[in-house]
């Protein structure tokens, strides 16, 4: 039973790169060729890269990442935690772009 290798690949790239993450902040980023991602809490550097490049077709200069903690809420006078998330912002080579309105 041979798989297509290009259809796991892109599977694995789809977990790695879960959405992008649009704000004021990241649209005046997005002047300096930075975009940012949300990705999996358990992604790498390397990994996130070529995500980026295989799902976009772009070069990547450089990616940071920062873990963003869940804050304590109160929900009918309980608190609870939200989930952690995990973003990196991902810098392009000069000249290059992604359009991140239309999706992944």
């Amino acid at each position: 039973m041979a798989k297509a290798k290009n259809s796991q690949v892109d599977i694995n790239h789809y977990d790695v790169v879960l959405a992008p993450h649009i704000t004021e902040k990241t649209t005046l980023l997005s002047e300096q060729n930075g975009y940012v991602f949300k990705v999996a809490n358990s992604a790498t550097k390397p990994q996130i890269k070529a995500a980026v490049e295989a799902l976009f077709g772009v070069s990547v200069k450089g990616v940071n990442t920062l873990t963003q903690k869940g804050k304590t809420k109160r929900w009918k006078g309980r608190p609870y935690t939200r989930s952690d998330v995990k973003k990196a912002i991902v810098t392009l080579a000069e000249g290059q772009s992604i359009d991140v309105t239309t999706g992944i």
